[in-house]
């Protein structure tokens, strides 16, 4: 139960960042809310690498600590989703595609490069305060790089259409009532579709590489540096599996790649179970952990595609909260849920979680088609290109 409510407590309050930060980047811009929230990493970068020890100050470090966590789980909202949502409205497609995508490549990096680190603590020895200073590093020299940057378009152009508005009448508050720039509503089925292709993440990054860590304490007797040093292989794999969709995202429709990898991993998550309880040696688990994480359900490379069906002056917001909800929402769910239904039905129980995920991620991409195909920008079977460019930022 305690390891259990140490892994998604980091979770729960992002949801209250991502309200935070969306709002500032819907209505300050993309640009500085990027630089506020990577100067706010910095600082807790330096303040954990600071920090004195709980033997020095006692439980004064843990709260600290515990700040820095939610400071850094909270900004990372702003910082994931407003990189992405600078990156679609900036640059056209179908470079976009490919651009956002290095995003997750990125994120992935990260990953190992902090396993990397865990794994150099566990056996060398080595200071773990110095990766904070790193990271402190990188996100000051980030901070001042990115105010070089320029606006999106989109942002800009819908507040010169409201300042337009605003020009041409007297009465403000009556006019921007009825302006359909600022009054456009979020489609709640949209909504609901980008929050189901989110959800089925956090339960196979908990699959892979918590539940499986498991299996190899309890049927290979590896140690805790074992399963660490296997968790960093994994999570080279995870990093090398979006390479191929930064290439394929400008030459392949995005959303036809997210229906043949969920084709493909439906296939094999249904037999899971019963690879995991008949694995005959470590590498054998680490085959079925690298398949999972090489072909799970998620946005890349359609991200795009995804963000532009919602409103500008909400898109940072209404997205950036879906995010956060669904991680919160499903790491709570894989920590305790998983956990029961694998005591009472073994590794089988999986799929009582994994199966509704599944529906309710093609249900997700069977609504973003349809609205592509509205829009006239789904390519036709009889074109000999499976990639057609935006109508609406041709």
């Amino acid at each position: 139960m305690g390891i259990a409510l140490t892994f998604c407590s980091t979770y729960l309050l992002r949801p209250i960042g991502a309200l935070i930060f969306g709002w500032l980047g819907d209505n300050i811009g993309r640009k500085s809310t990027v630089i506020i929230t990577t100067i706010m990493i910095a600082i807790s970068c330096i303040v954990m690498a600071a920090l004195p020890t709980y033997a020095q100050i006692g439980i004064t470090a843990t709260w600290l600590v515990i700040i820095c966590r939610i400071v850094q789980g909270m900004s990372s909202m702003g910082e994931i989703i407003g990189a992405e949502i600078y990156l679609t409205e900036t640059i056209k497609p179908p470079m976009h595609y490919s651009y956002v995508a290095i995003l997750p490549f990125l994120a992935a990096l990260g990953a190992t490069a902090a396993l990397g680190v865990a794994s150099l603590v566990t056996t060398q020895g080595f200071n773990w305060r110095y990766a904070f200073l790193v990271g402190a590093a990188v996100a000051l020299i980030g901070s001042i790089a990115r105010t070089a940057l320029r606006e999106t378009p989109d942002f800009i152009d819908a507040k010169r259409r409201i300042k337009r508005t605003f020009e041409s009448v007297n009465k403000e508050t009556e006019i921007l009532k009825n302006n359909p720039i600022w009054t456009e509503k979020i489609n709640l089925k949209t909504a609901l579709a980008l929050f189901l292709i989110r959800c089925p993440w956090p339960v196979f990054f908990f699959l892979t590489y918590i539940h499986c860590g498991n299996v190899l304490k309890e049927s290979f007797g590896y140690s805790t540096v074992q399963v660490i040093h296997q968790n960093f292989i994994l999570s080279i794999v995870e990093m090398l599996g979006v390479l191929p969709l930064v290439y394929l995202g400008c030459k392949i429709y995005p959303l036809v790649i997210l229906k043949f990898r969920l084709i493909l991993f439906t296939i094999f998550i249904l037999i899971t179970p019963y690879l995991l309880d008949n694995v005959k040696t470590p590498f054998d688990v680490l085959l079925i952990q690298s398949f999972i994480m090489f072909f799970v359900p998620d946005t890349v490379p359609a991200i795009p595609i995804l963000y532009k069906y919602f409103p500008v002056f909400r898109r940072f917001t209404s997205t950036a909260f879906l995010y956060a909800l669904s991680r919160a929402i499903m790491f709570v769910v894989t920590s305790f849920g998983c956990a029961y239904l694998m005591d009472y039905y073994g590794n089988t129980g999986l799929l009582i979680i994994i199966i509704p995920l599944i529906i309710g991620y093609m249900f997700g991409i069977l609504h973003f088609e349809k609205l592509e195909k509205a829009a006239g920008n789904y390519p036709l079977k009889k074109t000999s290109s499976l990639f057609v460019t935006d109508i609406e930022s041709a």
